[in-house]
């Protein structure tokens, strides 16, 4: 499977910070270091990772939060060449 580079740029970001499983974040943090100009996009290519299953979401009640599957880390680790 292959991911754009805001794709890989996100995941590396999320493996960096262990935000695996039971540790989530906002997707609002995962656009911060990106130009302004692109959260837009950011955020629909989170969207795009949620489908695949690369990230989980987790509705809360103060909104929504995202970490990576447990489960997919190896291949995420394969595509990032970690």
């Amino acid at each position: 499977m292959a991911v754009n580079p805001v794709q890989k740029t996100v995941l590396e970001r999320m493996l960096k910070d262990t935000i695996i499983g039971g540790k989530h974040t906002a997707i609002e943090n995962l656009k911060k270091g990106f130009p302004k100009h692109m959260r837009g996009e950011v955020e629909d290519e989170v969207h795009k990772l949620i489908k695949i299953g690369f990230i989980l979401p987790k509705p809360t009640s103060y909104g929504m939060q995202v970490s990576l599957n447990p489960r997919m880390i190896e291949e995420i680790k394969k595509i990032l060449g970690v």
